[in-house]
């Protein structure tokens, strides 16, 4: 029997990130991933919205859509329950995720659908050159907020165990090899799967660089942490400071995702059922 064949995922297409940038790291995270797990080409389609990490998906030969600011999820959402074979995955920074696009991520986490979402987290808005984002960290000072940012942080572990999210996760990308495991198994897990990623922006945020994290994040695999416990899992959510968790929060199996649940797809999948109906009557007797 013939050796399962492996394709090949990067495209022709280079990235023009800064270099340093730790995109550069979640590209090659998310391409050992695909590879790693066989998958076809054109069965996984990248959504992206916008931001300097939202050009990943052209560096990859999947199926991509470069959206527009926020709107990943929507667009996800869209492609996953209109063909549910097809691995979907979401990419984009924190300003798109996490601010403009917050409710979008909510409610897609709440509904479990199963779809992965990779998030480039800079703690900065990089493209529009270095304004406070929904995870910039309070008093640090920027262009938008000379003086300090006055807000608390979005924390994007404790509203994703708030919403719903059956697998939450946080890598870096001064890991490379830790963090395509965790974006491998959370492509693996069925429904919703959050991969937050400590991205540094090396140009705009001088603060949250490489050399701030390698001090302070450690392990939870390492220190045998019950990704099944979802009250162990707050307080590790919590944590920051000295110390910084990295791995897997949480994972619950077995929830149904909306796709499970979805009356329409008794029918079959809305790709392959057949678009209008041919007797008008039976619409004007459905509605009755």
């Amino acid at each position: 029997m013939p050796d399962e064949e492996v394709y090949e995922f990067k495209s022709g297409i280079k990235p023009m990130w800064c270099p340093g940038c730790g995109d550069y790291a979640v590209l090659n995270a998310v391409h050992k991933a695909l590879t790693n797990l066989k998958l076809e080409p054109w069965r996984v389609a990248i959504i992206s919205g916008i931001g300097c990490s939202s050009n990943l998906p052209h560096f990859l030969t999947a199926f991509g859509v470069h959206g527009i600011h926020g709107r990943v999820m929507p667009i996800a959402t869209g492609l996953k329950l209109a063909n549910p074979e097809l691995t979907v995955i979401g990419t984009g920074g924190d300003g798109d995720g996490y601010g403009i696009g917050v409710g979008h991520f909510i409610h897609a986490m709440r509904r479990n659908l199963d779809i992965t979402y990779i998030v480039m987290d800079n703690q900065i808005y990089g493209l529009t050159t270095g304004q406070a984002s929904p995870t910039s960290l309070k008093e640090m000072k920027t262009k938008s907020t000379p003086e300090g940012v006055i807000e608390n942080p979005v924390n994007p572990i404790a509203l994703a165990l708030a919403s719903g999210a059956t697998y939450i996760s946080r890598g870096f990308s001064g890991d490379p090899k830790g963090l395509a495991e965790l974006i491998e198994a959370g492509i693996k897990h069925k429904g919703f799967s959050l991969v937050d990623v400590f991205s540094p922006c090396v140009t705009y945020n001088k603060y949250n660089t490489y050399d701030y994290f390698r001090p302070k994040v450690y392990s939870l695999q390492k220190e045998n942490h019950d990704t099944k416990d979802m009250g162990a899992a707050w307080k590790k959510a919590l944590e920051w400071g000295e110390k910084i968790p990295l791995g897997i929060f949480y994972v619950a199996e077995g929830v149904p995702t909306y796709e499970d649940l979805e009356p329409a797809y008794r029918q079959g999948m809305p790709l392959k059922q057949k678009l209008g109906i041919t007797d008008p009557r039976e619409l004007i007797e459905e509605a009755m």
